[in-house]
C-alpha cells in the first residue's frame, strides 16, 4: 500500500502543538502571493509572520478545531460556527500588536488584507478554514489536502458548510474544487493580487 493509500491520522492540536503549527504555517506562507508582500522585509519576515500565526494558533485551542497531521507535518485552523479567529481582547489590541510586531505600514498592510476578508464572509453559518499549510520539508506528500479532506469528512457528519479564501487561486483553487468547494467572489488585495472566496455545501 502506497502512502498516500493509507489513511491520513489526523487530530487536535494541543498547546504543546503550537510551535510546530507556527513552523509548519510560516513556511508554508513564507511566499504567498498574499501574505510574502504583507511581511515585505524578508530578513524578518519569519519573525514577524511567525508572531501572527502564533496569535491565531494559540487563540484556536479554546476550540477543538485546530487539527493536524499526527507530527504536525501539516496544520488546518477552522473557526467553528458562530466562532470567532480572537478573543474579544485580542481583537480589541490586535493593531496595537501588529505596531508591536512589525511596524506601522505593515500593520496597515496586515489589516488591508484582513478587513476585505472579514467583510465577504458569508452570514450563513459555516466552518471557516482561516488557515491551512504543510511545512516545506513535508510538502509534495499530500499531507495539506489529506488533512483538508479528513477535516471536511467531520464537518460533514455535522451537516454543515464550509468557506475559504484561497490566497494563491493559480496554485491551489483546483485542489480546494477537487474537495468541493466552488469559487463564490473574487477580493483584491491593496498589493493587486486577487484571492478567491470559495463555499462548500453541506453534505449530510
Amino acid at each position: 500500500m502506497s502512502s498516500q493509500e493509507q489513511p491520513l491520522s489526523i487530530r487536535t492540536a494541543r498547546a504543546d502543538d503550537v510551535d510546530a503549527v507556527v513552523a509548519a504555517l510560516t513556511t508554508a506562507f513564507f511566499s504567498d502571493p498574499v501574505w510574502g508582500p504583507a511581511f515585505p522585509d524578508p530578513g524578518r519576515r519569519a519573525a514577524q509572520a511567525g508572531a501572527l500565526w502564533r496569535l491565531f494558533a494559540a487563540s484556536a485551542l479554546r476550540y477543538p478545531w485546530l487539527l493536524v497531521t499526527e507530527h504536525v507535518e501539516a496544520a488546518a485552523l477552522w473557526i467553528p460556527p458562530g466562532g470567532t479567529e480572537l478573543t474579544d481582547e485580542e481583537e480589541h489590541g490586535f493593531a496595537d500588536f501588529l505596531r508591536e510586531t512589525t511596524d506601522a505600514d505593515t500593520a496597515a498592510g496586515i489589516l488591508g488584507i484582513l478587513e476585505p476578508m472579514e467583510a465577504a464572509r458569508p452570514q450563513e453559518p459555516h466552518f471557516y478554514l482561516s488557515l491551512l499549510g504543510t511545512h516545506d520539508d513535508h510538502r509534495g506528500k499530500g499531507l495539506g489536502i489529506g488533512l483538508l479532506s479528513a477535516s471536511l469528512d467531520l464537518i460533514d457528519e455535522m451537516n454543515m458548510p464550509a468557506y475559504l479564501e484561497s490566497s494563491n487561486p493559480v496554485a491551489n483553487d483546483k485542489r480546494y474544487a477537487a474537495v468541493g468547494f466552488e469559487p463564490i467572489g473574487e477580493l483584491t488585495m491593496p498589493t493587486g493580487h486577487l484571492v478567491t472566496t470559495m463555499w462548500r455545501p453541506a453534505r449530510g
